[in-house]
């Protein structure tokens, strides 16, 4: 028996799928599945899910290339309910945000990046500011405007981009050789900033870069120098 046939489909022959991302476990988006998507899903190993405003069947990625690899799927107890673990590549949601969940609810008020400016540090917590930093980018990036000075580095491509590192990180070398704490903060802030728009560019989430930091954590920097030099 296959896994469509051991599944409890809605009188419309759906199901909900919840998929979440495999390195960080963040829930990423909610949608529906038919017996077809769930079989492509199997096949393929790319997410496929049904529209119900389109009435068809559809791959995660097909036009935006952010497809979802499978790592692993689950079935709730009721076998009503799905949840995959993928791989997600670039952003999940079609406003460019890695995850569809990102607007919070504070009392009866709900903030969205739509509606007013975001407090970053009070949606993502403190510790995820990178995180915030960089989907407010990737907004940016998706809903260009003539006032946005990300949506200005995008227009003129990887090597204004990259130029803007260059600079930002003499900077911030100067601020170091002067010893201006505070001059120091402000331009690896800025360092910063520019890079995380340069992972933008490549739809590579910061969340790659904590990968590879754990990868190395307890590792000696040599080592892991030759490591990468003998591959």
């Amino acid at each position: 028996m296959s896994l469509a046939e051991r599944l409890k489909f809605d009188q419309n022959g759906l199901i909900p799928a919840i998929t979440r991302d495999a390195t960080s476990g963040e829930v990423l988006m909610m949608a529906f599945m038919n017996a077809e998507a769930v079989k492509r899903t199997q096949e393929t190993g790319t997410v496929h899910y049904y529209s119900r405003s389109r009435q068809k069947l559809w791959m995660k990625g097909e036009s935006s290339g952010h497809v979802q690899k499978v790592r692993e799927i689950r079935v709730d107890c009721d076998a009503d309910c799905l949840l995959i673990t993928v791989e997600q590549v670039g952003a999940a949601c079609h406003t460019g945000h890695h995850s569809c969940f990102y607007r919070v609810v504070d009392g009866s008020d709900m903030t969205t990046d739509g509606e007013k400016e975001v407090d970053a540090a009070a949606i993502y917590g403190r510790e995820d500011i990178l995180d915030a930093v960089y989907h407010v980018i990737q907004e940016r990036r998706q809903n260009p405007s003539e006032k946005s000075y990300v949506a200005s580095l995008f227009a003129k491509g990887l090597d204004k981009i990259l130029g803007k590192i260059g600079e930002e990180a003499t900077e911030t070398a100067v601020a170091g050789k002067g010893g201006d704490r505070d001059e120091v903060v402000y331009e690896v802030a800025d360092l910063f900033f520019h890079t995380l728009v340069l992972l933008g560019y490549y739809d590579l989430p910061p969340e790659r870069i904590y990968q590879e930091l754990r990868r190395r954590f307890g590792l000696s920097g040599i080592d892991e120098k030759n490591s990468r030099t003998s591959k």
